[in-house]
């Protein structure tokens, strides 16, 4: 959820017509319409080839509390953990899936996964990556000291052995569709066995440090002040390996302060920069702001099964007063899509059923119109004991704060009263995993993403009883067997019209309130570019991308 990934995080990396410069789409594309004057989408920024002594990056979400494959789950640590920590799979700009440290994989039977490594890597210190140290990386994350956000991606997992040198082979309980996938993510990272084994908790700690085979290394960080990561020159991927020779990561919240940073060049570039800084950067000569396609996806979530937001009507009552199209014009400024489920398209843009995906995306009810008759005739049927509706958001999250405005100002037009409470970061953050966190709650915005590019990965953390973030208690036993059975195909098209027949009939329950889909945003200083601009930059070596432009000093 604000972790939301895909997996556990709402298990839990949406598409927007082509993704190669989409600027909009039409029906029958899988994605909503485009907002009016929405800005145009690419992929990644344009290739640049110059040397750079150093990149100033800033991630606005803050400081990462740890930069361990095994527990990263929002976006500061992913930023960073993606470019240091190779996966076993990689994920591409456009949500397609291509050979990591893997160099191939094949499935002999249902049960059974054999992963081929690459021979050619090693870790920073120079070590050899073996078939051992893939088994460590993913084995401790199903033991309960390890604290993994992607505990959950072991459930169908009988064993992972090495089968050779550089041989791995997972057999499974049951055909798991969605594991394979899920090796895109710090799921799939790899660290070397020995150094997890001696840094024990401490690993991925700015005390106990990491060891991985990633593009950068990590080389300091300053709680509080910095984290600074060095060139790999020995990268296995020749192809990548970084023309910037020092990253270094701040950790600036504050909207003005970040303006002002990126505008004198303090800071070269930011992910996730917010619409009012995108604005100011627009109007300079400082940079380029650039738009891409994402499977980040907004939407609010009732906290507990006595919410108010527990009774489907009144979230359909609280859909039918939100004017969407307003929304992502006054809040978004135009950055975004309507959606008609939390799923964007995109995560399934690359799948070989992506048009069986499509169609059942398209067979959704439209995103309503506002009706503020029907939703207090709906108000009225459920008669909700309370009618004060207590809902969190992160303390200086001016876009969500808006957004809760807007609706609450919807919501007392029907008899109804958004009461916001505003969290401090770590709070808003800990509530996801922390029922204690959620008491005296009603709901919450969810600044959610899908990680994997699979829509189960996310649908099936929320809509199954007992799942992590099915906090209502959302009970449908078609929805539960539908995408059970879905998880368990490994034909493509027969997974993906599995998990379309559930989305239909969770579509009509309302378990949850969409929001919209913002487009990511970023921003690079004149003197750089190369570096995606999708959503996908979460899970990619995004920084080894980066090149000089000659437009400033390097």
């Amino acid at each position: 959820m604000q972790a939301p990934r895909t997996i556990p995080y709402l298990t839990g990396a949406l598409s927007v017509c082509v993704l190669l410069a989409a600027t909009g789409c039409t029906s029958g594309s899988g994605a909503a319409p485009a907002a009016p004057h929405a800005p145009k989408l690419t992929t990644t920024t344009p290739r640049a080839t110059g040397a750079l002594d150093q990149v100033a990056w800033n991630l606005p979400m803050g400081e990462p509390t740890t930069l361990d494959p095994a527990k990263v789950g929002d976006y500061s640590p992913s930023t960073v953990e993606a470019n240091l920590c190779d996966p076993l799979l990689r994920l591409k700009a456009d949500y397609s899936v291509a050979p990591g440290l893997a160099a191939s994989w094949k499935q002999p039977d249902p049960t059974t996964l054999v992963l081929d490594l690459r021979t050619d890597v090693r870790f920073w210190n120079g070590h050899p990556m073996t078939a051992d140290d893939v088994v460590a990386s993913l084995t401790r994350q199903g033991a309960p000291a390890t604290q993994s956000v992607n505990a959950s991606l072991l459930a169908q997992v009988k064993s992972i052995t090495a089968t050779g040198a550089h041989q791995v082979t997972v057999r499974f309980k049951a055909p798991d569709e969605v594991f394979l996938k899920a090796l895109v993510t710090g799921f799939g990272a790899v660290s070397e066995a020995a150094y997890l084994k001696k840094a024990g908790a401490s690993y991925g700690t700015a005390k106990g440090g990491l060891m991985c085979t990633g593009p950068f290394r990590l080389t300091a960080w300053k709680p509080g002040e910095s984290i600074t990561a060095e060139a790999n020159p020995d990268y296995w991927d020749a192809s990548l390996r970084p023309k910037a020779k020092s990253l270094s990561f701040s950790f600036i919240t504050d909207g003005s302060t970040l303006t002002s940073a990126l505008l004198s060049g303090q800071l070269d570039g930011s992910y996730e920069i917010s619409s009012a800084t995108a604005k100011a950067l627009t109007a300079s000569d400082a940079g380029t702001v650039s738009y891409g396609p994402s499977a980040q996806t907004n939407f609010i979530t009732a906290t507990s099964p006595t919410s108010p937001l527990a009774d489907p009507r009144i979230v359909r009552a609280l859909s039918l007063v939100l004017d969407r199209d307003a929304l992502i014009k006054n809040v978004y400024a135009g950055a975004a899509q309507k959606l008609k489920s939390f799923i964007p398209p995109l995560v399934w843009r690359n799948s070989p059923a992506a048009a069986v995906y499509d169609k059942g995306y398209d067979a959704l009810p439209a995103v309503p119109a506002v009706d503020v008759e029907q939703a207090k005739k709906l108000v009225a049927e459920a008669a909700p004991k309370r009618r004060t509706i207590a809902v969190a958001v992160a303390a200086g999250d001016r876009q969500s704060l808006q957004t809760l405005t807007f609706l609450q100002a919807g919501a007392k037009r029907i008899g109804l009263d958004i009461e916001i409470r505003q969290l401090q970061p770590t709070q808003m953050s800990g509530l996801f995993y922390d029922p204690s966190l959620r008491k005296g709650l009603d709901a919450t915005m969810v600044l959610g993403y899908v990680e994997i590019p699979d829509p189960l990965s996310y649908a099936v953390q929320m809509m199954t009883p007992g799942s992590l973030f099915n906090w209502s208690d959302y009970r449908n036993q078609q929805v539960a067997a539908l995408l059970t059975k879905a998880q368990g195909t490994l034909d493509p098209t027969g997974s993906a019209t599995l998990f379309t027949q559930a989305q239909a009939r969770y579509a009509k329950d309302f378990p949850v309130l969409p929001l919209a889909s913002p487009y990511e945003r970023l921003f690079l200083n004149k003197r750089l570019s190369g570096a995606p601009a999708s959503f996908a930059y979460l899970h990619m070596p995004w920084a080894a991308y980066l090149g000089g432009t000659g437009k400033g000093s390097s």
